[in-house]
Parts: structure tokens; sequence; C-alpha cells
């Protein structure tokens, strides 16, 4: 079926689409199905009982206002009046919760495989200190070897850190590509990212595994080697073009100062695997930049992947991956086609998007990496609306998008010739240049949008605002696997800078609260909202992690009594929030452990890099500090491996970062201990007090990792004395400065 058709019949009422999604395709056979899960009924009615107990909070706080204003009343106030608004907002996701299904068996009746659309598959990397290069050439190798025709597949890599150590490992990879693709290929291996292949029983290996698997080990050695000395031997380059390709590493280049490098690795037509088979285009590309010029980040690398591909390439479909994201399904493609081909889906669908997974997580996941509410649960909701984020890796764009819905401009647009020619690659250095951006619509009209150092995020929600749709696609099989920060420190940076990411969306002149709400519609935009006052749930989590403790200490009741009715609105808005989370994560395939910790992790960023983010954010607009972008390291210490696997939060480093959680584990100790002393002792009423100890409790309960942390271990992921020594200390005056406000 050709493209003109399929844009010809498709029909502009998504109400028409999702009926024809199901009844057309090739003789009736449908593509796709969608149904909306279980629990939408019982989410709407349980919305509107939590939201009458919100407004009997409200009122009691409103009622303790008439009779004494003090700041303490003030502050409980402001908690529970966030703690509404990001309730408010998260409703949205619950409205209209969508469950997927795809047929690839049928996509044969839409379209043959000569027809279907090119590939660009775009993976970014930016440290090869941080993000090893042989993590990224398996993520590259994994998606070369596609169940999808070589001719119409390209895998272009930008190395924002312009390393020719990054180049010289895509070099290995290309020569060790001549072996792998055939193998997958010919055995029909679902696992195609060697190092997992590799690592997975030998029991379920092909005749002629142990020689590949050689081939990989000698070149992952030489890569490391390089790695490791930081410079590449004489001995490892293979031919003049390849020592050609090095020499462009002059005196004056530097990560952030240098021309654009292009390197085309593969040519698809020209270079063929040991069985004869032509092998997909893999391009290298290290965009140029100027310190005094800006490079938008990962934003700017995307945008000059697209362009730099138009020239070349200019695939219709466009796949984005983050360096450590490898395939773990061959069909991946074949399932996004299900949706971009079908003739019946609106015209305006941008992308397909797939959940972000993760492999190497613990049992019981003590970081909440997995982030199941932000990338399983919440793109489920928004899929019912007008489709979930884009969550920066795992999307399926139609590359028209990124150009206001019309074909690339002609001076980006080279056709069909060789990649390799001196008008392309002369026309792809010409776009990669750090100053072609200058004076055009790139990042604000074109491309990847710039204002955010959550591009992704914020790439979405303008999209959305300009009328497109998108789509979650979570197969049973997950599409592609990642790896999670395994350390304490890099988890709480990485959520550090996403909250500055986050309040430059929630307060720039497109704020989702005002201006998504609407051009979007009212649910989506408060979907959009959620997430970039994300935040702000700091103010709510710090408020409650002291102040009744403090409050506790000083012998002051500030909760109502337990025969007082709004003692029982109170305990019905804890376990009611509580609830309802602990019943979507587990039917989203989670388990209780890990439910606790993901809770526990939640609580650890209010406290910690979500207010050191506010604060970062709030120094950035007045000009006393510039909150750049910090690569997430994804090396991984062995020793501090085996703590992970273990189940140990890693501490280890003297952070400013850790002090609240310190502080947080100190103060609530006291305080239950305080509290229950009263109690026996007969210094206080159990009826007024009993809701603090129990917040005491509870907080000293989600503390004992940090209490072990801090006393009884002795590896080097301990807490540092240090940071004890400062809560100790900073404990006293907070102490005193309650009993004033008591």
């Amino acid at each position: 079926m050709t493209k003109s058709y399929i844009n010809k019949h498709k029909p502009d009422n998504p109400i028409q689409a999702h009926k024809i999604s199901r009844e057309m395709g090739g003789g009736g056979l449908a593509l796709h199905t969608r149904e909306q899960l279980p629990r939408t009924s019982a989410n709407r009615v349980f919305a509107v009982l939590y939201l009458f107990a919100i407004f009997a909070v409200l009122y009691h706080h409103f009622l303790a206002l008439l009779h004494s204003t003090s700041i303490v009343s003030l502050l409980f106030l402001l908690a529970d009046a966030v703690l509404a608004f990001m309730w408010a907002t998260a409703q949205a996701f619950r409205m209209c919760p969508t469950r997927r299904r795809v047929f690839i068996e049928h996509l044969q009746h839409i379209a043959k495989e000569s027809d279907y659309p090119g590939l660009d598959v775009f993976i970014c990397t930016a440290d090869p200190y941080k993000e090893p290069p042989i993590s990224v050439v398996n993520t590259a190798l994994s998606v070369m070897a596609y169940d999808y025709p070589a001719e119409k597949l390209s895998v272009y890599v930008s190395d924002d850190g312009g390393s020719k150590l990054t180049l010289f490992a895509f070099m290995e990879a290309a020569r060790f590509a001549a072996h792998w693709l055939p193998y997958c290929r010919r055995n029909k291996i679902e696992e195609r990212c060697p190092e997992a292949y590799f690592g997975s029983n030998p029991s379920s290996w092909f005749p002629g595994a142990d020689e590949i698997k050689l081939t990989y080990e000698n070149m992952k050695a030489r890569v490391e080697t390089v790695i490791r000395r930081g410079t590449i031997s004489r001995d490892y380059i293979k031919s003049k073009q390849e020592l050609e390709a090095f020499s462009r590493w002059s005196d004056g280049f530097t990560s952030q100062n240098h021309p654009p490098v292009i390197q085309v690795l593969l040519e698809c037509g020209t270079d063929e695997d040991v069985t004869g088979h032509t092998m997909p285009n893999l391009v290298y590309l290290s965009r140029g930049k100027n310190i005094n010029l800006p490079h938008n980040f990962k934003a700017g690398a995307l945008n000059a992947l697209l362009r730099v591909s138009a020239t070349m390439t200019n695939a219709p479909v466009i796949l984005t991956l983050d360096s450590d994201m490898y395939s773990n399904d061959p069909q991946t493609p074949l399932r996004a086609l299900c949706y971009l081909l079908d003739p019946s889906m609106d015209p305006k669908l941008a992308y397909v998007q797939f959940p972000q997974i993760f492999n190497g997580i613990n049992k019981n996941d003590i970081y909440g990496g997995e982030a199941t509410h932000v990338f399983q649960i919440h793109p489920a909701g928004m899929d019912g609306l007008t489709g979930p984020i884009y969550l920066g890796t795992g999307g399926f764009f139609w590359r028209k998008v990124f150009f206001g819905g019309q074909l690339e401009s002609s001076e980006l647009k080279q056709g069909m010739k060789a990649i390799r020619s001196r008008e392309v690659l002369a026309s792809a250095h010409d776009v990669a240049q750090c100053n072609f951006e200058s004076q055009t619509q790139w990042g604000t009209k074109m491309g990847f949008r710039y204002g955010s150092l959550v591009e992704d995020m914020y790439t979405s929600y303008m999209l959305q605002c300009e009328g497109w749709k998108s789509i979650f696609c979570h197969p049973k099989r997950p599409a592609f696997l990642g790896n999670s920060p395994t350390n304490l420190h890099d988890f709480l940076n990485q959520t550090r800078r996403w909250s500055v990411g986050l309040f430059e969306v929630a307060f720039c002149k497109y704020s989702p609260i005002t201006y998504g709400t609407r051009n979007i519609n009212l649910l989506s935009g408060l979907c959009f909202a959620y997430y970039s006052f994300w935040p702000i749930w700091s103010i709510p989590v710090t408020i409650y992690a002291f102040l009744p403790q403090l409050a506790l200490l000083n012998h002051v009741s500030v909760f109502p009594k337990v025969n007082s009715f709004w003692f029982f609105v109170y305990v019905f808005c804890f376990l009611g929030a509580y609830g309802q989370d602990h019943l979507e994560f587990i039917s989203s395939g989670g388990t209780i452990p890990r439910w606790w910790n993901n809770q526990r992790i939640w609580m650890v960023r209010g406290l910690s890099s979500f207010s050191f983010g506010t604060v970062d954010y709030i120094l950035k607009c007045i000009g006393i500090s510039t909150f750049g972008f910090n690569v997430t390291s994804k090396a991984v210490e062995e020793e501090q491996s085996k703590r992970y696997k273990k189940g140990m939060l890693e501490f280890g480093v003297a952070s400013p970062l850790f002090l609240p959680l310190t502080l947080t584990a100190i103060i609530n100790l006291v305080s239950f201990l305080s509290g229950i002393a009263q109690v026996l002792f007969r210094q206080g009423s159990i009826e007024g007090l009993l809701l603090q100890i129990l917040l005491a409790g509870f907080g000293m309960v989600n503390c004992w990792p940090i209490y072990d942390a801090m006393v009884l271990r002795a590896d080097e992921g301990k807490m540092p004395l240090k940071i004890t020594l400062v809560s100790i200390v900073l404990a006293y005056p907070l102490y005193l400065a309650s009993s004033v406000a008591f």
C-alpha cells in the first residue's frame, strides 16, 4: 500500500479511527486493539470521594487559622495545599488509562517489506568515561540487527564528547558487525545485544557462537584498553583511512571547541558482511562546538542528527535511543509500523513511545530506578488522552513532525546519493557546524525544543500543543533494556538536574497549567503540569518530615485527637493515597518490597534532590548560577555493584545531598523516643500525640537504611562520618529554633 493511499484514507475522527483499527487491515484483520483498563471506573469514583476529604482538610485548616494564625499553621496549610494540587494533577492519569495490543503478523496485509519506510536510528552519548563506549557499541549492534531491510536502516551515533576513543570503538564495532549480523539473521535469535547474548546460558547458543564470542571479547578488550590508556595505539589502526580520521583531533581540539567530525563507518550497498549481504549504514557524528556559542545539550545533539541524517538518508521514521538502551526485541520497528502505517490512525500521530525498562536492577529495586509510575503507569494513563510524553529514548517519530508537518527544506534534502560522496559529506559537515542554527527556527519551531534541561518532556509537550498525538506501545517482551544508577549520589544528582529542567517548563510562557490546559485539553494539560511541577513535592515532604516531629519534641500536639472526626479524615487521606498508589504499583507487576522502596525513594527525592533542584532553579533565575547538564555515569565499580545486589544503599561520598536525609533520620528517631516517653510518663495525652508518634515512627522505619549506613556499616558505601557529625550539630539549633516557634 502506498504512502499516498495511507494519507488519503486516514479518518479525522479519533473515535472512528479507534473502531477501524479493530476492523480494518488486510482482509479485515486488525493491526492493533485498544481497551480501557478495568480500574478506570473505580478511579473516578474514588477521585470524587477523595476530593471531599481534601476539601474537608482544607476547611479544617481555615477553621484553625480563624482561631490562631501562626507560622506553624500556615506551613501545614501550605503543605496540604501542595499535596492537594499534586493529587489533582495526578488524577488526569487515572481517568482514561489504556492498554494496547499489536498484531505484527497482520502487517504484511498493509505493506510489503519493500514498502517499509526508511528508519534512521539516533544514539546519543557524551562522555566515554561516564558512558563506556562498549555499552554504546552494544546498543548500536542490537539495532543494526533488527528484523528490518538493511537497505532501509541507518544508525547514527552522536558523540557530544567529541572523543576519538568513541570513534575507535565504533570502527571496531563496524568490523565485528560483519560477523554478528549474519549470525543473528541465520539463527533468528531474539537477544541481539552481544553483551547480553553472550552473558546468557550457553546451552541456548547456536553453532559458531564460540568463535563469534571470541571475536567479540577481543574487540571489547581492545576498546577497554584504549579507554583505560586514554590513547589509541598505532597497532590498533587498520588503514590509512582510519589514521586520517584520527588526525582531525589536533592540539586545539577539545570537547567544547572543535569542528564537526563525520565518519561513515558502513555504507549500505558498499559494505557487506561475511556472507555477502549488505549491511546497514553506520555513521559517527561529533557536531561542531564553540565555547562562545550555546550548544543546547542533548536537544542540540539530536537536532544536529536530524540535519545530518536528512542530508544522507532522509528516512521518514526516526528512532531515538540513549547510549545504554539496547534493543531487546528485533521486531520492535514492526510493532511501531502497526501504528505508523495503519490507514485508520489519526493523521496527527507524531510518535510511538515504548517504555523504559531496566535490566540489572536488584531484587527489591532499592532506588526505585524502575520508575514504574513514570515509565509505565502514567504513559498508559496519557495514552487514553492525547498520548504519552516522549521519554527521551525508545520513541519512533515521523521525521515530518520536527518540520511542522512539512517535508524538510531543500537545502537539507539530498536524495539518494552515496553517503560517502564528497557532495553529501560536504553538506553534512555544513549542517553540523556550531553556528548553523543562528538566526533560524531550530529549537523553537523546528526540531527538538530548547529552553529546558528536560528536552524530551518539553519537546513532546510543545508537539502536543501544536496538535500532534502519540501512542504508548507496551509489549510483554521489553522492546529496550537499559541501565539505571546504582548509587544514591548519581541517582539524586540526576533528579536534581531534572528538577531544574522541569521548573523551566513549569514557569515558561507556555506553562502547562495555563497554556497546556487550553491548547491540548484539560486532562492532558494537567498531566504535563504534574511533571513540570514535580519538584514542589519537596515542600510537603520536608514540612511533614520535620514540623510534627519538632512539635512532638516540644510537647505540642498539632494533629486532631483520636476521638475527633478530623482524626479519621486525616487517616483516610493518608491511607487512601498510599493505598491507591500501592494497588496501581502491584497491578502493574510490582512487588510489595519494591513498592515500599519506591515510596521511600519518593521521600528521599523530596527531601534532597527536589529541594536542591528548587534552590538551583531560583539561583539560576536571579543570575547567581547557571546549572548545566551533567551526564549520569553508567560506569559501575565492582565492589559497589556487589553492595547494590545485596540491597545496600550506596552513600560513600560526603555530599550535601545527604545532609537532609541524615538530619531527618536523627530528628525522627529522637522525636519518636520522646513521644513514647511522654506517653509512658504521662507528660502528654496519647489521644493528642498519636498521629505525631505514628508519623515519626513511619519516618524512622523509612530511615532504617540511613541508620545502618551511619552506625552499623564499615564498607566504603557507608555514610561519611563528616555528614553524620554535621547533621548532629545542625539538629540541636533546629530544635532550639523550634522551641521558639512552638
